[in-house]
């Protein structure tokens, strides 16, 4: 075994259908912004007027949040304009990985964009490829993440669900653990 330590910014995608996707990347993020690193959030699909718990803690901490979604996908009203809100995020998401002053960015709900084709796979793992300093972690997080982002990662995560209180008991979602 080699004890050389090596240092890399990661690429880490948090995907699948149980609940804590983007949960453990906020934790990420907040162990980084604990240890004095920069650190930022650009938020796909949620609404820009949402005041969920965690851009509530962010404001208080000075820790960056973009959010550039007009609600979730299953209840938009016009996809056209969904879309096109996923495209001016990833244009500000662009915008934070190549400014160099974050050391952690999380691409929140991210791999939706990808899934419903409005950006093409490919051509964002060119782009990070490309672009993406080396020593940037970049967390993305969403369902259904594409194969090829899932090969191009470092760190892979599937949540699945198993038991959801929703589901089995029709307990909605409370503040401070679904929002």
């Amino acid at each position: 075994m080699n004890n050389t330590k090596v240092t890399k910014g990661l690429v880490i995608v948090n995907t699948g259908n149980g609940k804590g996707k983007s949960t453990s990347a906020f934790g990420i993020l907040l162990r980084a912004w604990g240890r004095g690193l920069r650190v930022c959030v650009v938020q796909f699909i949620k609404a820009e007027t949402g005041q969920w718990g965690e851009v509530k803690a962010a404001r208080k901490l000075g820790i960056g949040w973009f959010t550039t979604g007009d609600g979730f996908t299953w209840t938009s009203k016009d996809m056209d304009e969904t879309a096109a809100r996923a495209l001016a995020g990833w244009e500000t998401a662009k915008e934070k990985i190549v400014s160099r002053k974050y050391a952690v960015i999380v691409l929140d709900e991210f791999t939706y964009a990808l899934h419903f084709g409005w950006l093409e796979t490919s051509q964002v793992i060119d782009w990070l490829k490309a672009n993406k300093p080396e020593d940037l972690h970049l967390v993305i997080t969403g369902r259904d993440a594409p194969q090829a982002l899932i090969e191009y990662a470092d760190l892979v995560t599937e949540m699945r669900e198993i038991k959801h209180p929703f589901a089995m008991q029709g307990i909605q979602g409370q503040p401070g653990i679904e929002f």
